[in-house]
């Protein structure tokens, strides 16, 4: 790791200088660049007594609204006092001028977080089927919170929303093309061209995630309880099915892929299928068949979502703009998601 006063995206000596005007913390303090995070960057902070964790947007090419620092604040505020498990903010600042980016600090939730085999190897057969259980029941959790009573009515507009995501991320793809990937702009047609005319999706509307998948959730070590849902920066009011075809996503597809982004979840790693996840959501949420006719276009969405976001990634990479390990390998994930995103359409 770089040197306390050396860590990339983060000047520390102006981090301890704003900390000290906000009267929150007025010493010495250290941190360190978190592992495994891919897109906005994540540092640990310790100050005395304080244990904490900065967010910032990541280093160069920087996709519009994707890193968007106040929306994580807004929603996690708003959901502190919810059944749905959040981390407490301590803080945000959106003067660029104080680390070069907006950021905020939150309070750091402990536990247990699978990124990959070597943290999935910690957990048995049975353990793992517990994890996919809890990691469902608080997707349905936070989909059951009224928008309306925790503040959160204005978050977003659910009205258009499966259709202006197939826009606004066929933008973010634009934005970061660099090579030519074959049957991407195939899929974004097709996406746009079959949306789902359900008139009940803002009848449903909620909240939802953008990024729901199993290392965005602290677990408790003992439990596996779900002590914390992180990385809250794609968050808005939409269509919940988005926040379930996503995970499908990565588990079905992303996971069974050799990869640094999810290598060790998903049913190769003992998991159970992804029907299985649909199953124990729709149990939790009360929705029969006809409540997820919607659900195969938004899992074909989910992989479009991901190549895209790990298009841009690769697009970083080759501008020498990523920091840490695994980077090199991300682009060669792209092609097949594409794939399967076509396949996964109906």
């Amino acid at each position: 790791m770089p040197a306390d006063d050396d860590l990339p995206g983060l000047d520390l000596a102006a981090l301890r200088t704003w900390l000290a005007a906000e009267h929150l913390h007025d010493g010495e303090v250290s941190a360190e660049l978190i592992a495994g995070g891919r897109s906005n960057l994540t540092y640990r902070l310790d100050a005395g007594e304080h244990a904490w964790v900065l967010r910032r947007p990541p280093l160069g090419h920087v996709l519009a609204t994707a890193h968007d620092m106040g929306r994580e604040v807004t929603v996690l505020s708003a959901l502190a006092a919810t059944a749905v498990p959040v981390p407490r903010v301590v803080a945000s600042c959106a003067d660029r001028d104080v680390i070069g980016a907006p950021f905020y600090v939150m309070e750091r939730v402990e536990g247990l977080i699978l990124r990959g085999r070597a943290e999935v190897s910690r957990c048995f057969g049975s353990q793992r089927r517990l994890i996919a259980d809890q990691m469902m029941d608080t997707l349905a959790r936070l989909h059951d919170v009224d928008p309306a009573s925790v503040g959160l009515e204005e978050f977003g507009h659910p009205e258009g929303f499966l259709g202006r995501q197939v826009k606004r991320w066929g933008q973010q793809l634009d934005r970061s093309r660099s090579r030519r990937i074959v049957g991407i702009d195939t899929l974004r047609v097709r996406l746009s061209a079959s949306v789902p005319s359900d008139p009940a999706s803002t009848a449903r509307a909620g909240i939802v995630h953008g990024d729901y998948r199993l290392d965005n959730l602290v677990l408790d070590p003992d439990t596996f309880d779900v002590a914390a849902v992180l990385d809250w920066e794609m968050s808005t009011l939409g269509d919940p099915l988005a926040d379930l075809g996503l995970p499908l996503a990565y588990w079905d597809g992303l996971g069974s892929l050799p990869n640094p982004i999810a290598d060790g979840v998903g049913p190769r790693s003992g998991f159970p299928a992804g029907d299985a996840l649909v199953a124990r959501y729709a149990a939790a949420r009360g929705l029969d068949e006809a409540d997820l006719r919607a659900l195969p276009w938004c899992t074909a969405f989910g992989y479009f979502k991901i190549a895209v976001i790990l298009e841009g990634i690769h697009y970083r990479f080759t501008q020498g703009q990523t920091t840490g390990a695994g980077f090199d390998r991300i682009g060669e994930l792209v092609p097949p998601l594409v794939d399967a995103g076509l396949e996964a359409l109906p």
